[in-house]
Parts: C-alpha cells; sequence; structure tokens
C-alpha cells in the first residue's frame, strides 16, 4: 500500500469540517437551551402586554351617586303656612331655625311651635324644643319638653270636650290623623284629671287614650253644682 503526497486526502479525511462544526453547533445549542424557558417567557410577556394594550376597554356604567345627609337649605325666625283646598288654614308651623335635610325630606326645627285645624275648626298646638317634620307636614316629632294641647270645644250637639294636653320628652304626633304616640313616659291631662304612664297612644277621632306601663292617675271630684241663691227681694 502507498500513501500519496500530492496535496490530495482520502475519502475518510473529507469528513472531518463537517464532523468538526456539527459539534460546534451542538454545543452552542446546548448553552441556549438552558435559557430557552426564560425566551419563551419574554416572549409571553411581550405577547400579553401587547394583548392588553390592544384589548377594548368598556367603562362599568355608573351607578346611582349617593345623596349625603347635607343641608339644602335652612331658614330663621320662620312660619310656613298649609292650606286645605277652601282655601282654610289647616297647619302652622313656626321656629327660630330650621333645617332642610334633601336625603330624607326631614325639616329640622328649633323651638317649634305648631298649630294644627281639623275639618270640625278644633285646634291643636303643639311645642317642643326640637321637632321633626315630614316633606308635607303631616307627621311631626318632638322632643324636649314636648308638650301638645287640644283645646276645649264643643261638639254638634253641644256637648263640651274638655281641655287635652299631652306632655313627655318625646311626642310622635300625626296630624292628618289625629293621633299622637309616645314610647317614652308621658303625662296626661284632661281637664283637671292626670294620668301618667310609659308607653301612650290617643286617637282624637275615637276619643281613645291608651297608657300601659305603671300608670297612675289623679281623678278629681266634680264640683257640685248648687241651686241658685235668690237675690234680695
Amino acid at each position: 500500500m502507498s500513501i500519496s503526497t500530492d496535496g490530495r486526502t482520502g475519502p475518510g479525511s473529507s469528513l472531518m469540517p463537517h464532523k468538526s462544526r456539527w459539534r460546534k453547533f451542538l454545543a452552542l445549542w446546548d448553552r441556549t437551551a438552558i435559557y430557552m424557558p426564560l425566551l419563551m417567557m419574554g416572549t409571553l410577556a411581550l405577547g400579553t402586554y401587547w394583548l392588553v394594550r390592544n384589548t377594548p376597554i368598556f367603562n362599568a356604567p355608573e351607578g346611582a351617586k349617593e345623596v349625603s345627609h347635607e343641608v339644602d337649605y335652612f331658614m330663621q325666625n320662620f312660619t310656613i303656612k298649609t292650606f286645605d283646598d277652601a282655601g282654610k288654614l289647616k297647619s302652622e308651623i313656626a321656629g327660630t331655625e330650621a333645617r332642610h335635610f334633601v336625603d330624607t325630606d326631614i325639616l329640622e326645627i328649633d323651638q317649634a311651635r305648631i298649630r294644627s285645624i281639623n275639618i270640625n275648626g278644633q285646634l291643636t298646638t303643639a311645642t317642643a324644643n326640637r321637632a321633626y317634620s315630614n316633606g308635607d307636614g303631616s307627621e311631626v316629632q318632638l322632643t324636649g319638653n314636648a308638650r301638645v294641647v287640644r283645646e276645649a270645644s264643643r261638639d254638634g250637639q253641644g256637648k263640651e270636650t274638655p281641655r287635652l294636653e299631652f306632655r313627655g320628652e318625646f311626642l310622635h304626633a300625626f296630624l292628618n290623623e289625629e293621633r299622637v304616640q309616645s314610647h317614652k313616659p308621658v303625662l296626661l291631662i284632661r281637664g283637671a284629671d292626670q294620668f301618667t304612664g310609659n308607653v301612650f297612644t290617643y286617637n282624637n277621632l275615637d276619643q281613645v287614650a291608651v297608657l300601659t306601663g305603671r300608670v297612675r292617675g289623679i281623678l278629681m271630684p266634680k264640683s257640685p253644682v248648687l241651686p241658685a241663691v235668690p237675690g234680695p227681694r
């Protein structure tokens, strides 16, 4: 066997450069494969960022704005009058100062003075250190030295109805329904008689008062009707 020395090699020696390049490629691939998860996560993050940037945003419908408990107007040394359909005075509310709250439609009154006249012309008055009236004045809560007075009157048959008075630290008056009630102690004065109770309701239409819880009363005897003394002759 002879060996050629003219600069050419045999068939086996032509594969050496290809094997060398393949080994370099595998080595590069091994080094690159270590970072493949990071590259994939980076690509995913970029894709997510693009998606977020290009996704249309729909604004949620605005809910109803919450109305705050604030005063929208106030009055000083005022008088409010209401009239019926015939133009007759129905009620009158006065005070030193009043504040109206828009969220509850409540009128808060200092040193309240209230007059109410029913369809029969019967007058009822109420006073208190503070009163809370609803929008149309048909319902009033009295606090602090509360006092409601129904003046004496006569019915259609001429029968006299004695003066009636309620006193307490809290009285709840329903003017249209002619009712007064309280969950706190009340003093009831009817003519010369007096009654006290822890819970109280009164209906003027039925002429019925109900006192419950430690009820006490003082009934004064009626003055006897003396015969007329004849005058001197």
